[in-house]
């Protein structure tokens, strides 16, 4: 017999207008945390060639400022589960806005001598906030997981807009780096106030003496698979974004035309990061996802880079649209291939972690090359074979499989559960008949959860996975 943490009536159920109350708090605080996930990137990229002049940064030193936050998100990643299990998700994630917001002033304050220490600062917030908010969905909104997600997404992809269309004229319009850089700051301020109540919501981890384990995905090959789409998908996004201004501008655009073009990967691509998610919510094989997904990013990397000028505003809205669907299923699988609140978090760190360190060799070595060969032809060329590895990946990842929960051997100690709030009290839970499991609410139905015949995937090295 195991045990497992369960709230009192009171504070599961209590009145429906308090209820409704808290978890309207909570999705305003989780759509305010999307919203800063984006901008303190998305804002700097277009002034590569205004950073060029007036610090006089060059091309290698403006590869590595590309990779920086892409690079960050890979490392610190891994920090974000044993962080959430010390402290709870709700505080950390706190914390996350409180080190963001310092990365921002630091960087608009100090100028050119904290421009790469400043980011690195921001991006890592961004790194544990991107990993923790998933899983903080499925443990406490997990019946609305699809429309949670595609909410989080519209924000998100709001937010990196924003930063994209004004980050030129800003600049030109004021001629301050403290305001351009600083402005963001105050939804970072703003997100803080919203998200301190949550912060209350729940108490350091505690133990159990036994228990079912969260799966290590490190040795699961479907994690690897989500992994992989994850990376992919990212590595052609932040590839794109960092370099598509310099191909404009290369190409006759002003430096103004170039940022608003760059800016229809966020506009279009918030159409189909809210949409997917809540389509997916309703299917439990996404492959026929993938497919359109990732060949409208094909389309809009190769349209962009060979279609007349005059022309561009419709691929770099095309391949918005496509790198718009991928995100949403990326994030998406880290809780759909994921059968618990805990496991979902490691799927999340795991993926985000390998995902975004394989995605910072994209601004990279597109960089690297632009500037080795003079042209676009080899970089550009290198993202579409990658854009076809990309789809192969997401074929496998969308496939309908759970990570399986690692059973815990008689007598061996338990190791943290979910952080437990307040006044929360344990009770014995039988497990469930053999082959039976509970699927909480990833594909499940209105209540946000599924019986059914469990069938998960294997670990590597123990054969031909089945599926659930």
């Amino acid at each position: 017999m195991r045990t497992t943490r369960v709230r009192p009536e009171s504070a599961t159920t209590g009145r429906p207008g308090a209820r409704a109350a808290r978890n309207g708090a909570l999705i305003a605080g989780i759509l305010l945390l999307a919203f800063n996930l984006r901008p303190a990137i998305t804002s700097l990229t277009p002034l590569f060639p205004d950073l060029a002049t007036h610090d006089r940064l060059s091309s290698a030193e403006l590869s590595l400022l590309a990779t920086l936050p892409v690079l960050s998100f890979g490392v610190f990643s891994a920090v974000a589960a044993p962080l959430a299990r010390r402290l709870g998700e709700e505080r950390v994630l706190g914390g996350a806005l409180v080190l963001l917001a310092c990365g921002l002033v630091g960087r608009a304050a100090l100028g050119s001598a904290a421009l790469f220490p400043a980011t690195v600062i921001g991006a890592a917030a961004i790194a544990v906030m991107n990993v923790l908010l998933s899983g903080l969905i499925k443990r406490r909104l997990a019946h609305l997981a699809g429309l949670l997600m595609g909410l989080y997404l519209l924000s998100l992809y709001v937010g990196a807009t924003l930063g994209s269309a004004t980050a030129v004229p800003l600049y030109h319009g004021t001629g301050s780096w403290f305001i351009v850089l600083g402005v963001w700051t105050l939804p970072a301020l703003i997100a803080l106030i919203a998200w301190l109540p949550q912060t209350r919501e729940r108490a350091p981890v505690r133990s159990t003496a036994d228990g079912p384990r969260a799966t290590n995905p490190y040795r699961v090959r479907l994690a690897w698979q989500v992994a992989g789409f994850m990376g992919l998908q990212s590595l052609t996004y932040y590839a794109t974004l960092s370099w598509l201004p310099t191909l404009f501008r290369d190409r006759g655009s002003s430096p103004a035309q170039a940022g608003l073009l760059v800016s229809m990967l966020s506009i279009t691509g918030l159409v189909t990061a809210m949409l997917t998610p809540m389509v997916a919510h309703r299917r439990r094989d996404h492959r026929l996802l993938i497919v359109p997904s990732v060949l409208v990013c094909g389309i809009g990397i190769a349209g962009a880079w060979l279609a007349p000028l005059g022309t561009a505003v419709i691929w770099t809205g095309l391949l918005g649209l496509g790198q718009g669907a991928a995100l949403g299923l990326a994030l998406y699988f880290t809780i759909a291939r994921a059968s618990t609140p805990r496991t979902a978090v490691r799927l999340s760190a795991m993926a985000q972690c390998v995902g975004y360190l394989l995605a910072a060799t994209g601004p990279l070595t597109v960089g690297l090359l632009y500037h080795s060969t003079g042209g676009w032809a080899v970089p550009f060329s290198l993202l579409l074979v990658l854009t076809g590895i990309e789809l192969v990946v997401g074929l496998f990842a969308a496939r309908d499989r759970l990570l399986p929960e690692a059973p815990q051997e008689a007598g061996s100690p338990g190791e943290a559960t979910d952080p437990v709030g307040p006044g929360e009290a344990t009770a014995p839970v039988e497990p469930p008949a053999s082959g039976v499991s509970v699927a909480a609410g990833a594909n499940g139905a209105a209540d946000g959860a599924r019986i059914e015949p469990a069938a998960p995937e294997a670990p590597i090295g123990a054969g031909e996975p089945g599926s659930r």
